[in-house]
C-alpha cells in the first residue's frame, strides 16, 4: 500500500468521525471522488427518471471522468482536511 492509499482510507475515516454533518452538496463531492479513486471512470448506466439520489451519485461520480484514481485520492485528501 502506498503513502497516498493510507492518507487516502485516513481521510476516510476522518470523513465517518466530523463533529457536524456535510451538506448535501459536499457529500455529493465525496462520494464522487471516492468512487473515481476507487473504481475509475463511471462506466455504468445513469439510474432511471424516478431515482433522483442515484442520478445526483451517478452525475458526481460521472463529472470526475478521466481524473486518475491517483489525482481523485489526492483531491478526496485535500477536501477531508477543509471539512475538518
Amino acid at each position: 500500500m502506498s503513502v497516498l492509499d493510507d492518507q487516502f482510507n485516513e481521510a476516510k475515516y476522518k470523513v465517518s468521525n466530523l463533529e457536524s454533518r456535510p451538506t448535501d452538496g459536499q457529500l455529493l463531492e465525496l462520494y464522487g471522488l471516492s468512487k473515481q479513486a476507487i473504481d475509475g471512470d463511471n462506466n455504468t448506466l445513469r439510474p432511471g427518471m424516478l431515482d433522483f439520489s442515484g442520478k445526483a451519485k451517478w452525475d458526481a461520480w460521472n463529472s470526475l471522468k478521466g481524473t486518475a484514481q491517483d489525482e481523485a485520492k489526492q483531491r478526496y485528501i485535500d477536501f477531508v482536511s477543509n471539512l475538518a
